[in-house]
């Protein structure tokens, strides 16, 4: 009898463990959203575990999944050294390119927009490529035409020969919260159609650029994003497109916790300009700035500010939209037309919604009280002998002016021309300085603006400039022509 009730009592409790620890095993939430639905089974209570609060991402799938496509690259073996090492061919196309390759594939995805066959996909996706196919998800497959590209953005938009294509409507990534849930939808290693989920991890990041022109306030997030997600959609719940998967951080080259999206509100200006004019016009605001959040907090203090945020300005380039406009170095931006400033990446990210020639009111701080600045934006494009006001003569992101009798006699030197600012651009790229005056271009000698851009166009790949800095020594820098 003793036995008997001992195995009883040992089936009992290994039944409530059992139970326990299924119980356990479910998410806290659920249990306190459960404690209404429980029922006594005599040795224990049981839960009713249905009811949870769990995201559902089942509309935002099944009504993207059709328009996000797979691009199929083709790069033939004339690829510059730069682009062989690029680690976002490494990370998107599967690995290191081939020495001396005759012909390489590669692979990333892309969003259609339009049912008529305009296809959003990354820059670095498609370039150097001398085929591009997009296969759908019923795997009927497209050669597409490169409409467009933007390395800045890393931005490309692609056309195919199709009518009544599935489409991801745009969404707006400015409403985008941290912590909101999303869903990154592509084909990693060449797995079609594979949906990942994640947060909002953070927004408005930039990454080194390495010198070049970069506008970057990427959208971070924690959902899986591998090789060949590149190009695809980052969706919210609502089934709006919120990004364009374009990075991981990694030192594998594969994901390891953060993966990075172009805002959709950057992409819709980016492609608007590439239908409309097949080149991106952007605007230029003409200052260096740096994020308060970065300054010593005596700067910080000095500044007068309510609060510690916005970005500082370091320099403000001459006769640039921000001079005319009567912002100084000095001056803390707050916000432009309402829109709070938060970094430099914000800044850049608002000023790319606008063209050449549009009006902006930007908001400022200065020794602690706020201004408005009535702004009219100029051209980036300005390497092409535009003629400032002034007199000075716009050249990849510089100005030149021709020098003075009295630089010629400090300088000792009977001709050249001055670099009388630098802006962003190649200019700036290659080290070229402020005061710096021109001697030389490609080995021939200039003595007037106009020599330095006749020779500039001249040239077949690289532009080698010589001369002398503003104290007097020996300098030189060089940097590659625009194809």
């Amino acid at each position: 009898m003793k036995k008997g009730l001992a195995i009883i009592a040992a089936s009992v409790l290994l039944s409530g463990l059992t139970a326990y620890g299924i119980v356990k095993s479910q998410s806290d939430k659920a249990l306190v959203n459960a404690t209404n639905n429980t029922a006594d089974s005599g040795y224990f209570r049981t839960v009713n575990l249905q009811q949870t609060d769990y995201p559902d991402f089942t509309y935002a799938a099944e009504s993207c999944v059709d328009a996000v496509v797979f691009v199929k690259v083709t790069i033939q073996s004339r690829q510059s050294q730069s682009q062989q090492m690029d680690p976002f061919f490494q990370f998107f196309f599967g690995g290191s390119p081939q020495a001396q390759p005759r012909e390489q594939q590669g692979s990333g995805s892309g969003v259609i927009i339009r049912s008529d066959g305009y296809i959003v996909t990354n820059n670095h996706v498609v370039d150097g490529a001398t085929k591009v196919e997009v296969t759908l998800t019923n795997n009927k497959t497209y050669e597409a035409t490169v409409v467009g590209k933007d390395a800045a953005t890393d931005v490309a938009l692609l056309k195919v020969d199709a009518e009544g294509l599935p489409t991801v409507p745009f969404g707006n990534s400015d409403a985008l919260r941290l912590g909101e849930w999303v869903i990154a939808i592509g084909s990693p290693y060449n797995l079609r159609s594979t949906i990942t989920a994640g947060i909002v991890s953070a927004k408005g990041r930039s990454m080194s650029s390495n010198g070049e022109f970069k506008i970057e306030s990427f959208i971070q997030t924690d959902a899986a994003v591998n090789p060949g997600n590149s190009g695809g959609a980052l969706v919210n719940k609502a089934g709006e497109l919120v990004g364009i998967n374009t990075m991981i951080y990694s030192q594998t080259g594969s994901y390891s916790g953060y993966s990075f999206a172009v805002p959709v509100n950057i992409v819709k200006k980016i492609v608007a300009d590439l239908i409309d004019f097949g080149s991106v016009k952007r605007a230029k605001l003409g200052i260096s700035m740096t994020g308060v959040e970065n300054l010593d907090e005596k700067l910080v203090k000095d500044l007068k500010l309510s609060r510690p945020e916005g970005v500082y300005i370091n320099e403000v380039q001459k006769g640039s939209a921000a001079e005319k406009g009567g912002l100084k170095s000095g001056d803390v931006i707050i916000s432009i037309d309402g829109k709070k400033i938060t970094s430099a990446a914000s800044v850049q990210e608002q000023v790319n919604n606008y063209h050449p020639g549009d009006e902006s009111t930007i908001t400022y701080s200065r020794e602690g009280k706020l201004h408005d600045a009535k702004i009219v934006f100029q051209s980036m494009e300005e390497e092409t002998g535009s003629v400032d006001e002034d007199g000075s003569v716009a050249f990849y992101g510089s100005k030149l002016q021709g020098i003075s009798d009295k630089t010629k006699e400090r300088l000792g030197i009977k001709s050249g021309v001055e670099i009388v600012s630098v802006g962003t651009g190649k200019m700036q790229a290659a080290g070229a300085q402020e005061g710096f005056v021109i001697l030389y271009i490609n080995d021939q000698p200039v003595s007037k603006p106009q020599d330095v851009i006749d020779l500039a166009k001249k040239a077949k790949r690289a532009i080698y400039v010589e001369g002398v800095t503003a104290n007097g020594r020996p300098g030189y820098f060089a940097f590659g022509k625009d194809e």
